[in-house]
């Protein structure tokens, strides 16, 4: 009994990393001089500048301007990730108890 139900809760936690990193999100910092794109899952995947943004000769400037971008593409990125485990954990809960998923978030 206990087997089928930790094997079933592997298959939804591999399924939930599929999902997250299939949840893109993107943020900016310096009015779109830095842009960076994560998935849900926290992996950044690419980091974009705008050369006409930017003073390339102030390196802490682009420091900071990346670290913004980045902060803020994953703090959205843990926001999809809290909403998409919210969601496994309703479909996880026995029909009429989905209510009882807020006590874990």
């Amino acid at each position: 009994m206990f087997g089928n139900l930790l094997g079933n809760m592997e298959a939804q936690q591999a399924k939930m990393r599929e999902e997250l990193a299939a949840i893109i999100v993107e943020a900016e910092a310096g009015d779109g001089a830095v842009r960076v794109t994560a998935n849900a899952a926290r992996v950044i995947l690419n980091i974009a500048l705008d050369r006409e943004k930017l003073d390339l000769d102030d390196l802490e400037q682009l420091e900071d301007l990346i670290t913004v971008a980045v902060n803020r593409a994953l703090a959205l990125a843990a926001e999809q990730e809290a909403a998409a485990a919210q969601e496994m954990l309703k479909k996880m809960m026995p029909p009429g108890m989905d209510g009882l998923s807020n006590l874990f978030g």
